[in-house]
């Protein structure tokens, strides 16, 4: 079975770009089920539940990280959204879930779980690894497909994830950065690994912000506001193929397509 997994979605040129492209790479990747990366979604900072709404028919759970709560009213909207995940390793008083499993179209069932990395990342959260392995045990062994969505920053974390839980999950696909990477690989335990899945963003972009704003903001060193830019929009994602009666991967594919947006 394949599964298509869409890099961070930025703004609403974001947004446009995985309403055209998305139902077109499930069709040619034959894909039965889509995860985003949505922690931009919503002018680029945060989530809104209108805009996730935009294209809940195409994309099947969207995962989050460190940027979750940017959106003010998002913390009392994630109650009600099933399909969005917040980072499982965040204080168990924030609102929202870090993992669930759901209904795979093509079949069977898939666990999703979102984990925030703690090197170079400011925000607090508890261990990962600790809250993976927790994680791992509540997880019916009828579930044989896991995917796990790592934001951080750190290529060696989310390396070491992926070592980590070789052999335990499905997959671990880092996000954060927004730059696809050419580390796809499936290690010998059958979890398949990227560092890092890339962005739904401006291709003539600094991780999807105003170029001039943002070489601006490093000269001065001092605040300044950086514009999503909303056109020229290149659509990062990988689509992983696993065996449905194992949940082992069997190949990993970069995908990088650019929209009419």
């Amino acid at each position: 079975m394949n599964l298509l997994f869409i890099g961070d979605i930025v703004g609403k040129g974001g947004r446009k770009a995985v309403l055209e492209l998305a139902p077109e790479l499930r069709r040619e990747f034959n894909c039965s089920f889509c995860v985003a990366n949505a922690e931009n979604i919503a002018a680029g900072a945060g989530l809104a539940a209108k805009c996730l709404k935009e294209i809940a028919d195409v994309v099947n759970v969207f995962t989050t990280g460190d940027h979750v709560w940017d959106q003010k009213p998002f913390e009392q909207e994630i109650v009600q959204l099933e399909n969005v995940l917040r980072p499982a390793n965040f204080s168990s008083l924030q609102p929202g879930r870090g993992w669930r499993v759901y209904r795979n179209p093509g079949g069977g069932e898939i666990a999703v779980i979102n984990l925030l990395g703690k090197v170079f990342v400011r925000e607090s959260a508890y261990c990962p690894f600790e809250t993976a392995e927790k994680v791992l045990k509540e997880i019916p062994a009828s579930v044989k497909c896991i995917i796990v969505d790592f934001h951080a920053e750190a290529t060696s974390e989310k390396a070491a994830m992926a070592h980590f839980l070789n052999g335990k999950v499905t997959a671990v696909l880092g996000t954060h950065t927004h730059v696809q990477t050419a580390d796809a690989k499936v290690l010998p335990g059958g979890t398949a690994f990227i560092s890092d899945v890339g962005m739904t963003g401006a291709e003539c972009s600094i991780l999807g912000r105003d170029v001039q704003a943002v070489v601006d903001k490093f000269r001065s060193g001092m605040p300044k506001a950086l514009p999503v830019v909303e056109t020229g929009i290149r659509l990062d994602a990988v689509v992983v193929s696993y065996d449905h009666l194992t949940g082992r991967a069997t190949a990993i594919k970069n995908i990088s397509r650019m929209s009419t947006i």
